[in-house]
């Protein structure tokens, strides 16, 4: 593809997602989120974790799922816009749930969790040690069978997905993750410009 066309189409769909016109059509009906005892928005279905990693990606594989762990603050307008708006899309929410176990992360928060390295630490710490500076921030971790032993989240991550963005990019990352792309030759940006273009065609 031409160099020019594909700015052309990133920068075309950058201002879909400023705008929010990226994801499927909002009269789709929304599936609206809980708000927990610690400020954070959260859907129902997100893994009611102990916060063991390792143990969490075990459990997701055992059941055919993928491993997604997002980091929020209180107060995130980029948090509250993707729990309430991006993920809340029905089509958005059913493939998500279908597909991944998601574990939510406080930047700022408290409770102990096991990194997959076995090291035991407060959320807050375990964000500075993976390099989470944005909320949210979604890592997505491989499947149990291609763990690397006695390594941390950050280092054996296959893709992250910091900010908010809208429906189509948003899902696309989490598509592409379950199709095992981060094995591939396809860099995820021409998944994206590709489903674009399948989008407007159609």
């Amino acid at each position: 593809m031409n160099i020019k066309i594909v700015r052309f189409l990133a920068t075309a769909w950058l201002a879909c997602v400023v705008t929010g016109l990226g994801g499927p059509a909002m009269a789709e009906g929304l599936i609206k989120p809980t708000r927990s005892d610690d400020g954070l928005y959260h859907h129902k279905w997100f893994k009611d974790s102990f916060l063991d990693l390792k143990d969490d990606l075990q459990e997701a594989d055992e059941a055919g799922k993928r491993l997604a762990i997002i980091f929020e603050q209180v107060g995130c307008i980029y948090c509250t816009k993707m729990q309430t708006e991006v993920l809340a899309q029905k089509s958005i929410n059913d493939y998500v749930r279908k597909n991944f176990d998601v574990v939510q992360m406080n930047l700022w928060g408290s409770r102990n969790v096991t990194d997959f390295d076995g090291k035991v630490m407060p959320e807050k710490a375990l964000a500075k040690r993976w390099g989470v500076v944005f909320t949210p921030t979604i890592v997505f971790i491989p499947e149990f069978a291609n763990l690397s032993s006695g390594k941390p989240g950050h280092e054996i991550k296959v893709a992250s997905m910091p900010g908010a963005f809208g429906g189509l990019t948003f899902k696309a990352m989490f598509e592409w993750v379950k199709a095992k792309g981060y094995e591939g030759n396809e860099h995820f940006q021409k998944y994206v410009i590709r489903k674009m273009n399948k989008r407007r065609t159609q």
